[in-house]
C-alpha cells in the first residue's frame, strides 16, 4: 500500500517531550487548526492533481426545502459519475483501493464502483471546532491508550500521533447529545433471500453535553438501548449498554431482556468478537459502528495517510425512495445506488497482541480525513488471510451537522455472504437527533417494562 509521506508528516509533526502515546500537542502546533489544517485536523488544501478540492467549510446549511424529520435531500443530486471501476479495469485504479476493495472486484464479476466528483461535505457545529482546539493541548491517552482524559465534546486528537488517537477520534465523533434510529439489518443468502430484522435504537451521549468533560461524566461515554421489533421469533429482545471511556478501568456494562424468560440478566459477552444481534455470525459486537469497545487486545499503529476511493455522500442509498428489494442483492448491495469519491484517509493497523484472543489476527482501518469516520476495514483471520471487508456509506446529517454512516455493510469474502445494517429506508423517519431522553431510561430496572411485547 502506497502511503503519501507528505501527508503523514503533516499529521505527525508533533514531537513532544515524554511518551508520544501519552502527550498532547503544544499551543503552537494546535494553532494550525483552522489555518492550513481544518478545525478537526485534516489538510485544508486539495491535492496536486486537483482531484481532491480544498475544504471550504463543508455543508453549512441544509438544501432548500429540507425540513428536520424528513429523509435527507441529496445536495449533489445533479452530479454524474466521472467513471466506473469494474473487474475489467480494476488494475488501473488499484493504487487507490484497499486490499478488501480489490478482493471484492476479484470475487464478484458484477461489482462496480461509480466514482463521482469529490465533495468535501464534512462539517460539525461551531462548539465542536472550538472544543477540539482546546482538546488538542489537553487530551491525553491513559491506561496504555485504553482511555482518554482532558477532553470534552470535540475530537480529542485533531493532530493524531498514534493509531489509538485515530480510533478515539472515531469513537468520540460528535453525534449530538442523543437520538433514536432504526438500525434494520439484512443478511441475504447466496440467492439474495433475507428476512429483515427491525431494530429500534436509542442513544444518549453525556460526553457531548455542553459543559461536560470526561472527568465529570462518571466514565460513561454512551448509553445505548436496542430493541428487536421483528421478526416475531426475535421480537421483544432488548439490549442495554453503558459504554465507558476507559474499559480497562471500568469495563463496559451490558444487560439483556429475553421476553421468553421475562427476566433481565447481565451480558458480559456483549463485547469483542462475540456475534452481534441477529447477525448470523457475520458481524461481531465490536464491528457495530465499524468499531466500538475496548482496544486492549490489539497493538495499534498509525500507518499514515493515502488517497482512496471510498463511499461518500451516499444520499441515494439513504433515500426513502430507494426500496430494499432493489438495494439488497446477492453478493453485495446494488452498485446503482452507491456513490464513491476520492478522499484522503488515515490508515491504522490493529495487530492481535501475543496471548490475547480474537477471531481477527489483524485489521486495517481507513478513516475519512475530514471526519474520522471509519469508512472501510480489511479483516484478517487467524492464518493472516483476508477474511472480511467492511465499508460504511456515509452522509452529512446536516441538521446537526455531523458525518455518520447511513449503511454499514460487512462482507464475508470466504462464504460469499454479507450483512447490511442501518437500513431505515422503508421506516417512517430517519434518525432523530432531537429525540429527548435521560439516563433513567437506560437503567437495568427499566428493561423489563420496555421489553414486554
Amino acid at each position: 500500500m502506497q502511503i503519501n509521506r507528505q501527508v503523514v508528516l503533516a499529521g505527525l509533526f508533533a514531537l513532544v517531550a515524554g511518551s508520544a502515546a501519552e502527550a498532547a500537542v503544544t499551543a503552537d502546533q494546535a494553532a494550525r487548526l483552522g489555518r492550513d489544517l481544518t478545525p478537526v485536523g485534516a489538510i485544508k488544501a486539495g491535492n496536486a492533481d486537483k482531484t481532491i478540492p480544498e475544504w471550504t467549510g463543508g455543508i453549512t446549511r441544509p438544501p432548500a426545502g429540507y425540513k428536520p424529520g424528513e429523509f435527507h435531500r441529496d445536495p449533489f443530486a445533479a452530479d454524474k459519475p466521472l467513471f466506473a471501476i469494474t473487474p475489467q479495469n480494476v488494475k488501473d485504479y488499484q493504487a487507490k483501493l484497499s486490499v478488501g476493495q480489490v478482493a471484492m472486484f476479484n470475487k464478484y464479476k458484477d461489482f462496480r464502483m461509480d466514482v463521482y466528483p469529490t465533495r468535501r461535505s464534512a462539517s460539525f457545529p461551531a462548539m465542536v471546532y472550538s472544543t477540539t482546539l482546546k482538546n488538542a493541548t489537553t487530551a491525553k491517552l491513559v491506561s496504555g491508550g485504553d482511555g482518554v482524559t482532558g477532553a470534552a465534546i470535540g475530537f480529542p486528537f485533531p493532530i493524531p500521533q498514534t493509531g489509538q488517537d485515530l480510533i478515539w477520534n472515531h469513537k468520540l465523533k460528535y453525534k449530538s447529545t442523543g437520538g433514536m434510529r432504526w438500525a434494520d439489518q439484512a443478511a441475504p443468502t447466496a440467492s439474495g433471500a433475507y428476512t429483515l430484522v427491525r431494530l429500534r435504537e436509542e442513544f444518549l451521549g453525556p460526553y457531548y453535553k455542553p459543559g461536560n468533560t470526561i472527568e465529570n461524566i462518571n466514565d460513561i461515554l454512551l448509553y445505548f438501548f436496542q430493541e428487536v421489533v421483528s421478526p416475531a421469533r426475535l421480537a421483544g429482545n432488548v439490549l442495554l449498554v453503558h459504554e465507558t471511556v476507559n474499559q480497562t478501568k471500568t469495563p463496559r456494562q451490558a444487560w439483556v431482556y429475553n421476553p421468553g424468560q421475562r427476566r433481565v440478566r447481565r451480558a458480559p459477552n456483549i463485547a469483542y468478537d462475540n456475534p452481534g444481534t441477529a447477525s448470523d455470525g457475520l458481524r461481531t459486537n465490536d464491528m457495530t459502528d465499524m468499531f466500538n469497545g475496548a482496544m486492549d487486545r490489539f497493538d495499534w499503529k498509525l500507518v499514515g495517510s493515502k488517497e482512496l476511493f471510498i463511499p461518500y455522500n451516499d444520499y441515494k442509498a439513504h433515500s426513502n425512495t430507494t426500496k430494499l428489494k432493489d438495494l439488497v442483492k446477492p453478493g453485495h448491495l446494488n452498485p446503482n445506488y452507491l456513490r464513491y469519491e476520492l478522499h484522503r484517509v488515515w490508515v491504522a493497523d490493529a495487530t492481535l497482541k501475543p496471548g490475547k484472543r480474537h477471531i481477527n489476527k489483524r485489521r486495517t482501518f481507513y478513516l475519512d480525513e475530514d471526519s474520522y469516520q471509519i469508512v472501510g476495514i480489511d479483516h484478517y483471520d487467524s492464518r493472516g488471510q483476508l477474511w472480511r471487508y467492511s465499508e460504511a456509506q456515509i452522509i452529512n446529517y446536516y441538521e446537526v451537522p455531523t458525518v455518520w454512516a447511513t449503511i454499514e455493510t460487512h462482507h464475508d469474502l470466504q462464504s460469499g455472504r454479507y450483512i447490511s445494517g442501518l437500513l431505515d429506508n422503508e421506516e417512517a423517519k430517519p434518525v432523530n437527533f432531537g429525540f429527548q431522553t435521560n439516563p433513567e431510561n437506560f437503567s437495568p430496572q427499566s428493561l423489563r417494562k420496555r421489553g414486554i411485547r
